[in-house]
């Protein structure tokens, strides 16, 4: 067993140093082989790099020859630009050379005009001499033939031409007044009837009486009640008195109070339907209706306030506005003549650049006075123009209310449109009536008061009294005097007369010269 193992050991050994040694074998063929690879990138890595640098040879020369290209192209171009400066240089050389031969010859030619020239001063100067010799010479003439100096000669035609240019002047003045006069006439006109074209509005026909028809006699009887108490009792309810015998069928009811006259009114109608005629249901229905109507008034005025367009308004003022439904001037209702002012000085202000919604609620409010005036003392201006104030209107609006019956100067544009649209509804066709007989008294009156002046010697009524023709005395009555009996009549007229719009005073003053030849 030991000599087994020796051999065993004895052959691993061997085994192992023949391993070694074909390792070592292994490893120096490996190695030789790694030498000759290398040598073969190597061999390959110095031709590719001289085929590099033969080729970098190439490329450089290549671009050489194309920089050498570029740089004589670019050579000759700066060379044809030199030349063609030197061109222009020469051109430019050539034109100066020419111009200043031009300017040689023209500053011989003004040397020689002014040669001229000189010599023509030098001839006038002389010719002056002479006129002034002969001036004065002819002067001395002329002071010995009017016997005047030149100073007293100076001063009487100073005085002509003076008193020419006043004349012209006062010509001119007067053309252009005149053409002045006749253009704002034309734009007056033209923007008054635009407003009128632009606002159209039914006439009136409404009248100032408040009537309610009877159903039957029987219900005559029961409105009356025994011994009138029923009656009585809507008089003392109402405020109004009720005339029912003089018409038959018709109940008239009666007051100066517009508002108490409706409620009456309203309330015959209520009673009548209901049938129910006694004291205790009269109190009941005027209570009913008085309550009813002033909401129909503030709802009246609302929506006049609304169609307009003129912005938030004092509730009391809107009420005002509502009670004038029920006023009446010369038959014309006094709302409806309102919102018809409103509407046409509104339309005129927008035409004049002016603050349309300002000249609207001025026409509106001119009036509301008349809301006022059958309850309060004074005239409507002046309880218009307060309760304007009271509620803080504009001051336009307050001047418009006081101006537009010329109680008070006009003191903005808007006042003078409010009063012209006042004019204008008023005038209208149809937006008034007065009676035959009131119409007749005017007419004499305006006779009677232009007749009674000293030097009128005929006097016409014309224009449906809206305009007095008076013919006045020639040989008593000079121009002048004309201004002054005009004026007079007017202020006359308007101290003592009552007429719907405006009254134009003409007059007429016609001097004839007759020669009878034989």
């Amino acid at each position: 067993m030991p000599g087994a193992m020796q051999s065993s050991i004895l052959a691993g050994f061997v085994g192992i140093v023949i391993g070694i040694l074909i390792m070592l074998v292994a490893g120096k063929m490996g190695l030789e082989r790694s030498r000759e690879k290398s040598q073969d990138i190597l061999d390959e890595a110095n031709s590719k790099a001289e085929t590099t640098i033969r080729q970098a040879n190439l490329d450089g020369k290549q671009q050489i020859y194309e920089m050498k290209l570029q740089a004589e192209k670019e050579i000759k171009g700066q060379k044809d630009k030199i030349q063609q400066t030197e061109n222009k240089l020469l051109r430019r050389e050539d034109n100066l050379n020419f111009r200043e031969e031009n300017l040689v010859q023209k500053e011989k030619k003004v040397s020689e005009k002014e040669r001229l020239a000189e010599n023509k001063l030098a001839d006038l100067s002389r010719m002056e001499e002479d006129l002034k010799q002969k001036i004065s010479n002819e002067i001395v003439v002329l002071e010995k033939i009017a016997q005047l100096t030149q100073e007293e000669a100076k001063k009487e035609l100073m005085k002509i031409v003076e008193k020419k240019t006043e004349q012209e002047i006062a010509t001119y003045l007067h053309e252009a007044q005149e053409e002045a006069e006749t253009q704002a006439a034309a734009n007056a006109r033209n923007i008054i009837s635009l407003a009128i074209q632009r606002y159209s509005q039914e006439e009136t026909i409404e009248r100032t009486v408040s009537t309610v028809t009877l159903p039957s006699e029987e219900m005559k009887g029961r409105i009356i009640g025994r011994e009138g108490r029923n009656i009585k009792a809507i008089e003392q309810a109402t405020g109004v008195d009720l005339i029912i015998d003089d018409t038959p069928d018709i109940i008239t009811v009666s007051c100066f109070d517009p508002i108490r006259r409706e409620i009456a009114r309203q309330s015959l109608e209520i009673l009548m339907k209901d049938g129910r005629i006694q004291p205790g249901r009269i109190e009941e229905v005027v209570e009913k209706v008085t309550k009813e109507l002033d909401e129909t008034i503030l709802q009246i005025g609302n929506d006049a306030v609304f169609k307009l367009g003129i912005g938030r308004m004092n509730k009391e003022l809107v009420k005002l506005v509502g009670r004038l439904r029920f006023r009446y001037s010369y038959g014309q209702n006094g709302l409806e003549h309102s919102m018809e002012v409103a509407a046409l000085a509104g339309m005129m202000a927008a035409e004049l650049g002016l603050n349309q919604n300002l000249a609207k609620r001025a026409g509106l409010l001119h009036d509301i006075g008349k809301a006022l005036d059958f309850e309060q003392e004074g005239s409507h201006v002046e309880l218009g123009a307060r309760v304007a104030k009271k509620y803080g209107e504009n001051s336009i609006v307050v001047n418009s209310i006081e101006s537009h019956h010329g109680d008070t100067e006009a003191q903005d544009i808007i006042a003078i449109l409010v009063a012209a649209a006042d004019t204008l509804s008023a005038a209208r066709p149809g937006a008034r009536y007065e009676s035959m007989e009131g119409y007749i008294n005017r007419l004499e009156s305006l006779e009677k008061i232009a007749s009674g002046f000293s030097g009128v010697e005929r006097a016409y009524a014309i224009q449906a009294g809206r305009e007095v023709r008076v013919m006045v005395q020639p040989e008593k009555v000079d121009d002048i005097t004309m201004v002054k009996i005009a004026h007079d009549i007017r202020e006359k007229i308007e101290n003592e007369l009552t007429y719907p719009g405006q009254i134009k005073v003409t007059l007429i003053r016609e001097v004839r010269v007759q020669e009878l030849a034989k």
